[in-house]
């Protein structure tokens, strides 16, 4: 039986109404990768998390809060027929993962006491090459499956962990903008001596020269020498602060005004890179560094839908920074927002259908 005629079978037998089954892939639909549209790829890494911990679950997670949320989507009513297919998490990565990442707490904490740091220690030095390692091989999986013809969206893990897929966008699709909904500009140069820190991820994108336009939305935690590279970017990084924009709706200014604005900042080509942090502290209050302030759940929503309303391409996107907490609710949330990023990205490549 080939993929097709597997594939039309398994959605002539699957009730998208019924109670998601444990054991089954993300959002309980029965699609290999093969089969699937959209495949996302799970980046269980936190190594370099400079405050909480506990993204590296996140894929885990947001798989096992994906049973409880129903499939019907007022975007998209049958999306879930274009298939949705979440990899296997790398346990090998994760276990790496919270190896190092005893090493860069102590590395952290050594920088908070005021202690003096030698920038070619051995520990120091095995994070970055661990960090890199993971990068080119997020990078080299993202390749395969975009070059199988997927759509490819990445679930990590903290914000490290889409460099890899962006590299891959890069050498498939050629210039595009990213979209950066976030609390953090993530802007910084080797933040706590970490190359590929969290909170260097932006900064390493665009030193790809296929990344033409970084746009970022919510960003109210930042240092001055985030604000001066934005500064003197030339324009190639345009930031809407999380204030300036609460700020304008007050006297008046309307969120679709708002939404239009930032999307005519974007290229045709764009990828989106959603932090969790980027929304309300009460949306996500396991993450590693909430931040008062943000967007609401259906604000995002909106915007990423003007984007694929403008018809521009979302060529892929990542969400991270997802902590699983205490009572569930960041993960709840994040699968809730996961399936509207599969969504848009759907409809924007003309793979799902509209409503």
């Amino acid at each position: 039986m080939s993929n097709t005629e597997s594939k039309a079978s398994k959605i002539a037998q699957f009730d998208p109404n019924g109670a998601g089954v444990r054991g089954t892939n993300i959002y309980g639909l029965p699609f290999s990768a093969e089969e699937s549209e959209i495949v996302l790829l799970p980046v269980p890494w936190e190594v370099t998390v400079s405050y909480s911990a506990g993204t590296a679950q996140g894929p885990q997670a947001i798989l096992d809060a994906s049973l409880q949320v129903d499939l019907y989507d007022t975007d998209a009513p049958e999306a879930w027929k274009a298939g949705i297919h979440l990899l296997p998490i790398d346990e090998e990565l994760l276990q790496t993962s919270n190896e190092l990442r005893d090493r860069a707490e102590r590395h952290i904490d050594a920088i908070a006491n005021g202690e003096s740091i030698d920038p070619n220690s051995p520990v120091l030095e095995s994070i970055n090459e661990a960090c890199e390692k993971m990068v080119e091989q997020v990078e080299k999986q993202a390749t395969e499956w975009l070059n199988a013809g997927k759509i490819v969206g990445l679930v990590g893990g903290d914000h490290s962990t889409p460099l890899g897929l962006i590299k891959a966008l890069a050498k498939k699709h050629g210039d595009f903008g990213i979209l950066q909904i976030d609390a953090h500009c993530d802007l910084r140069i080797a933040y706590e001596d970490f190359e590929y820190s969290h909170a260097s991820v932006m900064y390493n994108a665009l030193k790809i020269n296929e990344v033409k336009k970084l746009v970022q939305v919510g960003i109210r935690d930042y240092c001055q020498q985030e604000l001066e590279l934005i500064r003197q970017s030339g324009g190639r990084i345009e930031t809407f602060f999380d204030e300036a924009l609460k700020i304008a709706q007050f006297e008046g200014a309307t969120w679709k005004d708002q939404a239009n604005d930032i999307v005519n900042t974007l290229p045709e080509k764009v990828y989106v890179s959603f932090d969790i942090d980027g929304l309300e502290p009460g949306l996500c209050p396991g993450t590693g560094t909430p931040v008062a302030g943000g967007l609401g759940f259906a604000q995002a929503v909106y915007l990423i839908r003007k984007v694929v309303e403008s018809g521009r391409t979302i060529v892929g996107f990542d969400l991270n920074e997802v902590a699983p907490g205490e009572d569930e609710w960041d993960a709840n949330v994040g699968a809730r927002l996961l399936l509207k990023l599969c969504v848009f990205a759907g409809l924007s490549n003309k793979v799902m259908q509209p409503a």
